[in-house]
């Protein structure tokens, strides 16, 4: 995909604040956002992994889609809504409970992934019939599309990309939010609530994408800036940039769309079945379900692995080889991983070869170099839930 130019670039709500940090600024997802900060992205993830770090990701895209006329059964015009949502992605929406959360896909006609997405029911049992849904930077536009089209005279999608979306992960994170919004800390994993902030309203959810502990809030475009400095007043805080954002679901094993997922990818392949609910498996009504379920079936080319490479990282697009040298697959996502100190990836390979404890190789520019297949989470999840009602 072309980078928009220069003048193209959008800005967050935060970008005074990163350039006042001496964050180094690049073009993301048709924005200009810090890719690091001086500290360097290695002590930027191993704060993140050892406090509290502070990622500003509002050019994700948070929107509600809302019924036109809703009839006040909750029950009714949540199913309503979730119905229209339904004709788009895999996962079980109209069994959300309130305040939950739930990670799905958004698929075409063949199974394959147009995006990855948060889908949520809203804590109010008096908002039922409206959705809180959060999308990809790089795809937003043309899921919004999709949504608006299935949605058409009957609901209708308020985007809210224009605001402040926080990332605050981490072991600490939940004490930072203690001084924060202490009603927040009562939030299990892939939850959400409203709290009220300084006159304003903040909607926080109990997720992330690194495999931490933590927190993502939603905040309007003119408290952004408010909430920012106050997390980062917290000497447990410190900001963290896109680079090491990227080490860190990396090291969580979590796939990162135009990379690990695209439209030729299904969620089998991906090695995402969880996301495939079981009501919507059962009633196949879903895009791509005919494929999906046969690749469940264990009909299918190609899987998501885990690796571990020996020397230098591989990165995106080197080739996977068999232990005789032949090419198999290919990498989708690689790099350093601090944590571990030594090389990991996620690529793609035949299931014959997808075995924890199977060994292949990589080919890092012309060289071969030993790789083993492994369990993901590189590095496990510290996600924090509770029990459930």
């Amino acid at each position: 995909m072309d980078q928009p130019s220069a003048q193209d670039l959008k800005f967050t709500p935060l970008h005074a604040r990163h350039v006042a940090l001496g964050g180094r600024m690049v073009p993301f997802g048709g924005y200009e956002l810090p890719v690091q900060y001086p500290t360097g992205i290695m002590a930027e993830h191993k704060w993140t992994r050892e406090h509290a770090g502070l990622f500003d990701v509002s050019h994700m895209g948070p929107a509600f889609l809302r019924l036109t006329s809703p009839t006040g059964d909750a029950e009714a015009d949540h199913e309503a809504v979730a119905a229209i949502v339904e004709m788009l992605v895999c996962g079980d929406i109209r069994g959300l409970k309130p305040g939950q959360v739930r990670y799905t896909l958004l698929l075409n006609a063949q199974g394959g992934a147009i995006d990855d997405l948060m889908v949520a029911r809203p804590p109010d049992i008096a908002a039922s019939g409206t959705l809180y849904i959060v999308v990809n930077a790089g795809t937003k536009d043309g899921d919004f599309a999709l949504i608006e089209k299935a949605a058409a005279g009957r609901a209708t999608l308020e985007r809210a990309d224009s605001g402040g979306l926080l990332a605050l992960q981490g072991p600490e994170a939940v004490e930072v939010m203690a001084g924060f919004m202490p009603d927040a800390t009562d939030l299990g994993f892939m939850t959400y609530g409203a709290f009220d902030w300084n006159g304003s309203r903040l909607l926080i959810a109990r997720s992330g994408y690194t495999g931490e502990d933590g927190f993502e809030i939603l905040t309007g475009a003119e408290n952004a800036v408010a909430v920012w400095d106050k997390l980062l007043a917290d000497e447990r805080v410190k900001p963290i940039g896109l680079g090491a954002r990227d080490s860190l679901r990396l090291e969580a094993g979590l796939p990162l769309y135009g990379h690990d997922l695209d439209e030729t990818v299904s969620p089998i392949e991906a090695d995402l079945g969880f996301a495939v609910s079981k009501r919507r498996r059962e009633a196949a009504d879903f895009p791509g379900a005919a494929r999906i379920l046969r690749e469940r079936d264990g009909d299918l080319s190609r899987v998501r692995v885990g690796l571990t490479v020996e020397g230098a990282p591989a990165r995106e697009g080197a080739e996977i080889l068999d232990s005789d040298g032949n090419a198999i697959g290919v990498v989708t996502s690689g790099g350093f991983a601090p944590t571990l100190a030594r090389a990991i990836a996620l690529g793609f390979v035949p299931p014959g070869h997808a075995a924890p404890g199977t060994r292949l190789q990589v080919s890092v520019r012309g060289r071969q170099q030993l790789a083993e297949v492994v369990e993901t989470p590189f590095v496990p999840h510290r996600y924090v839930r509770k029990p459930t009602k």
